[in-house]
């Protein structure tokens, strides 16, 4: 059970049943009354966010949330498949709940879903993941002209920018945090 003193950015709780997390934070003490808490929270099932005001000794629940390691399996044209890779249940995930993660999404990847009373609401990637260029525009020494990156399509179909010297059929590792270029990877 937290109390309004212990709201903060990141924190997940229960408000009328449905998981919720704290996005944005602001603590206001007038010069008169109670103290306020201003809070944008965002819900952890549907996406959607509003801004609430609490009063100092309001009380909250913690959300009954857990989170297991899931391998990635496959996506049958509606939903997606994740294994856990402990008691090897599986799941199934719809393209809203999987995000922007689904750019990024290549079987055999293991990752952290998230739960809430026992039903699957969401992903998380690793930081890093390994991916192969397919197509890449080759790079003319000295063309200085076209900027420093050059569009690649990665084996998922994610489309991102890369430095020149990348070339087609290479492994890179992509940061899953903004979906940018980070290094090759030998091998």
């Amino acid at each position: 059970m937290y109390e309004s003193a212990d709201l903060k950015k990141g924190l997940k709780i229960e408000i009328d049943g449905a998981p919720y997390v704290i996005t944005q934070f602001q603590f206001v003490k007038p010069g008169k009354g109670q103290a306020l808490y201003k809070c944008r929270l965002k819900n952890m099932v549907n996406g959607s966010q509003f801004d609430r005001t609490f009063r100092s000794g309001e009380k909250f629940n913690e959300a009954n949330l857990e989170q297991f390691e899931m391998e990635y399996l496959y996506f049958d044209g509606d939903s997606y498949c994740f294994m856990n890779t402990s008691t090897y249940n599986q799941e199934f995930l719809t393209a809203d709940q999987v995000g922007e993660a689904k750019d990024l999404l290549k079987e055999n990847i293991l990752c952290q879903v998230l739960f809430f009373d026992g039903k699957a609401i969401g992903i998380t990637l690793p930081n890093f993941i390994d991916l192969r260029i397919v197509k890449s525009d080759p790079w003319a020494k000295g063309d200085t002209a076209s900027g420093s990156t050059k569009p690649a399509t990665l084996e998922t179909g994610y489309v991102l920018q890369v430095p020149p010297f990348v070339e087609e059929g290479e492994l890179i590792r992509i940061d899953t945090r903004t979906g940018e270029y980070s290094e090759r990877v030998k091998g």
